[in-house]
């Protein structure tokens, strides 16, 4: 018994051996991979985590002189935000913008994607998608100009409205026109990008499926109503629970580049609301308070939007 006990002990600490072996060669093949990663984590860490020690403005009756020993305050400065006038409206122009946004590039990257997909020539095909990819590349900085002029009086849109005869709109300037002339450049902008998740998805479906549909006398539309949309219908459902977590990102780069205070009361939204209070007029507890409002909110969808992928798509992304 004792040398069966030996033996036993022998083959475990070999095999143990050899895996710790095999281990560290792995290691030494992937290690400059790690090295990869370093800049990486270092600034999620540094951009994304270490501010968070930041959120304790929004308790403090912060003062920028004494950052140690501004006095605690509690919930007083989200009363205070959600007592100022404006701030009800701001949360109804973000959600508006944001899910009209969301729908807009849900539903047009999946349209464009079948057309796309229906195109015999491939050459033709890659010069449109080159095409309709640009903007997505272009900051709204550089664009902001683009739409500004686009958009002015006197600009390119409203020479053909009044070629048509109609009155000119300052779509810019317009309480009215200021929201959908965000969310239309914005789709615009976006909207090519997004067909290539869809196009990769379109390549998974099984050949053998069309064939045998057509086999049946099922026609193109009819194809694509009951064999298309299903087998990338998981892919839709990924995206859309992606993108529910920026129900309160209606696009700062883009509205801040191209609002004013004419458009306030329909243009403004949290992002734009923030920067006011934090950078304007260096109220730093309420612009702090503001944001992990909507950082909990947002969450808080996430977290819902899975639940329900899970519930009634028998879909999960982790």
């Amino acid at each position: 018994m004792p040398e069966r006990e030996k033996s036993g002990s022998g083959i475990l600490l070999w095999e143990n051996k050899m895996q710790l072996q095999a281990r560290l060669r792995r290691f030494r093949r992937q290690y400059p991979y790690y090295l990869m990663l370093i800049p990486g984590v270092a600034a999620v860490i540094l951009f994304h985590y270490a501010p968070l020690f930041g959120v304790v403005i929004a308790f403090e009756d912060f003062n920028a002189n004494d950052l140690f020993a501004s006095p605690w305050v509690g919930l007083g400065v989200f009363k205070f935000v959600f007592a100022l006038p404006g701030f009800v409206r701001t949360i109804w122009n973000t959600l508006y913008m944001a899910v009209l946004k969301i729908v807009g590039n849900l539903i047009f990257p999946i349209i464009i994607a079948l057309l796309l997909n229906e195109i015999a020539s491939k050459r033709f095909m890659k010069t449109l998608q080159t095409i309709t990819y640009l903007p997505h590349f272009m900051s709204w900085i550089i664009l902001s100009g683009v739409m500004i002029d686009f958009c002015s009086k006197e600009g390119f849109l409203n020479r053909i409205i009044m070629a048509l005869g109609g009155n000119n709109i300052y779509f810019l300037g317009n309480k009215t026109w200021f929201p959908i002339t965000m969310v239309i450049s914005d789709v615009w902008k976006e909207f090519g990008y997004g067909t290539i998740v869809y196009l990769a998805a379109l390549t998974g479906i099984d050949p053998n499926l069309y064939e045998a549909a057509a086999v049946d006398g099922a026609k193109r539309w009819k194809q694509t109503l009951y064999i298309t949309i299903p087998g990338i219908s998981s892919t839709i459902v990924l995206m859309a629970t992606l993108k529910l977590g920026n129900i309160l990102d209606a696009g700062f780069e883009q509205i801040f580049n191209m609002y004013g205070p004419i458009v306030y009361e329909t243009g403004d939204i949290i992002d734009t609301f923030v920067y006011r209070l934090g950078i304007e007029q260096a109220q730093y507890s309420a612009s702090t308070a503001v944001g992990l409002f909507k950082s909990v909110i947002a969450f808080s969808m996430i977290v819902l939007a899975h639940r329900l992928a899970d519930r009634y798509a028998n879909y999960r992304i982790f």
